[in-house]
């Protein structure tokens, strides 16, 4: 099998990720662009608008070497994520779990964080369609928030989940705020 093939993170200019996304799925390449719903706030109104979830980053699911080089003929795609010698590649699992947090209707809030977590319970979620889920909850604002650790990104995706999707729940997780 080639090292090439699978999910890697493609690296394009600031803001032109829907750009991008657009052009890769015309010619045929199988991308994916995780957007979240962002409240922004003027001085005279307040908006939901879809930015996306990693900026400057397009998923492409690589499956032959005239994908992988097609891929940097895009207007505005930069290069492949790489980490050293490593093309940033991105696991199946890791794609799906991202895709359940970002199309889950009772999913809020869904926001990235580069720092590893310091403090709180490793849970499963039980039910609703991130059931079987693995992460790690938080306590902010009286907000349950979970945590999904993206090792291949080296980064953490976080957002709200209803209290009752939790599983191996102890009471100390929620008695410390």
């Amino acid at each position: 099998m080639d090292r090439k093939q699978g999910w890697h993170v493609l690296y394009v200019r600031y803001r032109h990720e829907s750009k991008v996304y657009k052009e890769l799925t015309e010619k045929k390449l199988e991308a994916f662009l995780p957007m979240a719903t962002s409240i922004r706030k003027w001085s005279d109104r307040t908006k939901k608008i879809q930015v996306p979830l990693f900026p400057s980053y397009v998923f492409v699911n690589i499956k032959s070497n005239k994908d992988f080089h097609d891929v940097l003929t895009v207007d505005s795609g930069c290069s492949y994520l790489s980490f050293g010698n490593e093309y940033g590649k991105v696991s199946e699992k890791e794609i799906h779990q991202i895709k359940l947090l970002v199309e889950g209707k009772d999913i809020s809030d869904v926001q990235i964080n580069k720092e590893l977590p310091k403090i709180g319970d490793k849970v499963t979620i039980a039910h609703g369609e991130l059931s079987g889920l693995e992460c790690e909850v938080f306590r902010i604002d009286n907000q349950h928030r979970i945590s999904v650790r993206l090792s291949s990104l080296r980064q953490n995706i976080s957002a709200i989940v209803p209290l009752s999707y939790l599983s191996n729940r102890t009471e100390s997780t929620f008695a410390k705020a």
